[in-house]
């Protein structure tokens, strides 16, 4: 019998939109998902002409996600959506994300998570009393390469884990384009929509997400700056910190905006007590790995070596590169194979959302006290 695509509905990604695009494309790539409902935009004329670019029957191009989440739920269970991807300005995350699942339906976000660890945590409510499926789009984690950088640190090629390095530049907010109409910085730093982090937000949870995830250590606390280097901006576009991590190891992150010049440098580093390995974004499909007594290795996406893990998130053979869209397609897959109850793969979710966002609160405590280290965790000791 084959097995038909999950539906998929989709909140903003409008034309001129750059994520929701992405999403459509991820979802697209291995045949488990049909696009078939959205309510893509609060303009009117923005969100018919998306429905008609995609092709899509106009009864199912809905004026509000209300109407949306109503529109389906009167279809029969085999013809609604199974799911909604929630590609919209950080502010409405939770509310969206907790209307689609009381509905029944299972929700991939964007992230951050939500506004707040209170957001995060009704979302985490909301997903566990609907029985439902909670995705985040934690990109960087599907990489083939970051699994395999994961699975070697997990068996413990490297020994005990000493030293995390993250680091994530852009320049892109060098200049102040927030203050000159472009839609994409304008909202990022804008707090009623953003939130309570701006670079700190928007791309330092990445950075944390991926040195967390990787390593497989918890940070326990945290010590941080916040700058605001283009005058008149109301969010912090540069952020470095001090991390703790359970088990002794120590880190560093530095997530900035504002490195004139720099294009999307998400670089990690781990070592321990007998080497350790480095990825870059930029160059996604090379692991390189450094030993203490030995030459460095360098690892490729589809050559030999690669863990079971790993080469089951490649889709072409060694030499033809993957990148940000396939990595992207792997979380929508694994989300697809938790939905189906099929098993085996791992996306970002409910835990890696909440956790992020108290990485977003403790970084802002912090950097505004003298208080050399903040908890990730409220009451615990540091």
């Amino acid at each position: 019998m084959m097995r038909r695509p999950l539906l998929l509905g989709m909140v903003g990604g409008g034309e001129g939109a750059f994520i929701g695009a992405v999403h459509r494309m991820a979802a697209a790539i291995d045949g488990d998902w049909r696009l078939v409902a959205g309510a893509f935009s609060t303009d009117a004329g923005r969100n018919v002409r998306t429905g008609e670019v995609l092709a899509l029957d106009p009864a199912r191009v809905y004026p509000t996600f209300d109407a949306m989440l109503a529109g389906e739920r009167a279809l029969p269970a085999d013809a609604r959506i199974d799911a909604v991807s929630v590609v919209t300005p950080n502010h409405l995350h939770a509310p969206m994300a907790i209307a689609a699942l009381e509905a029944g339906f299972h929700v991939f976000c964007e992230k951050p998570m939500a506004m707040s660890v209170a957001e995060a945590q009704a979302i985490a409510a909301a997903a566990e009393a609907s029985g439902r499926h909670f995705g985040l789009a934690f990109t960087y984690s599907g990489y083939a390469l970051v699994e395999e950088a994961r699975a070697r640190v997990a068996r413990g090629d490297f020994g005990a884990i000493r030293l995390v390095q993250v680091e994530y530049l852009q320049g892109w907010l060098s200049d102040p384009i927030d203050n000159a109409g472009n839609k994409q910085a304008e909202w990022r730093t804008d707090p009623a929509r953003a939130g309570l982090g701006g670079c700190l937000g928007d791309i330092g949870t990445h950075a944390f997400h991926l040195a967390e995830h990787v390593s497989g250590l918890r940070t326990e606390a945290v010590s941080a700056d916040l700058a605001i280097h283009v005058p008149g901006r109301r969010l912090d576009d540069d952020v470095s910190a001090l991390l703790r991590f359970d088990g002794g190891a120590r880190g560093t992150l530095k997530a900035t905006q504002v490195a004139a010049g720099e294009e999307n440098g998400l670089r990690l580093r781990i070592y321990g007590e007998r080497g350790g390995l480095e990825w870059a974004q930029m160059e996604p499909n090379t692991l390189t790995l450094r030993w203490l007594d030995r030459p460095a290795e360098m690892v490729r996406a589809g050559g030999p070596g690669l863990s079971e893990g790993a080469a089951g998130l490649l889709r072409t053979p060694a030499g033809h590169p993957e990148g940000y869209v396939e990595a992207f397609a792997n979380l929508y897959r694994g989300f697809a194979a938790a939905i189906r109850d099929e098993g085996g793969s791992w996306f970002p979710g409910v835990a890696d959302g909440v956790r992020t966002m108290k990485f977003v609160e403790a970084v802002i405590a912090n950097a505004a006290t003298d208080r050399k280290w903040t908890s990730i965790d409220p009451g615990e000791s540091v």
